[in-house]
């Protein structure tokens, strides 16, 4: 049965700098987006906000989203990852929650799109689709009758 892993990302942006996450990876340092795996119980939006709190300490919620990948990883995984926009007045502290973090760097887009180590092509990729402009409201990945999200409307208002 074919079961792609659905994962956010949040592209978060503060004068002209662009926030990276390291971990290792297979013994080896790489560079990502706030990032992780949608779990159950809670909306797109809700793992994205809650990724980038858990990996940078940075407490805010994703403003636009940019994209949707179909992805295929080397490993032959399939991947579902919704992009997100968040851009930041400044380029504030950050304090890693989650233990595989090891650090976070506020990044220039060419040193992004130089590196060696990317977790994946996605994180270069998602800082050219950012660069881009091209938003879309939040409003189009809504929850529908979704018991857990703030913002959908309840059963009984049927």
């Amino acid at each position: 049965m074919f079961k792609p892993h659905v994962t956010v990302a949040t592209v978060v942006q503060a004068e002209g700098h662009f926030l990276v996450v390291e971990e290792m990876v297979r013994g080896r340092a790489t560079w990502n987006q706030p990032a992780g795996h949608l779990e159950a119980n809670e909306t797109l939006l809700q793992a994205a906000t809650r990724e980038l709190y858990e990996e940078t300490g940075i407490e805010a919620v994703p403003e636009a989203f940019l994209r949707l990948h179909q992805w295929i990883a080397p490993d032959n995984t399939p991947f579902l990852r919704f992009l997100f926009a968040l851009d930041l007045p400044k380029m504030l502290p950050t304090y890693p929650q989650d233990r595989d973090i090891d650090r976070c760097w506020w990044l220039l887009p060419e040193q992004i799109l130089t590196a060696k180590k990317l977790r994946s092509p996605l994180v270069a990729e998602s800082v050219l689709i950012y660069q881009q402009a091209q938003r879309y409201p939040l409003s189009l990945l809504s929850a529908f009758q979704w018991p857990f999200s703030e913002d959908a409307p309840a059963a009984d208002a049927w």
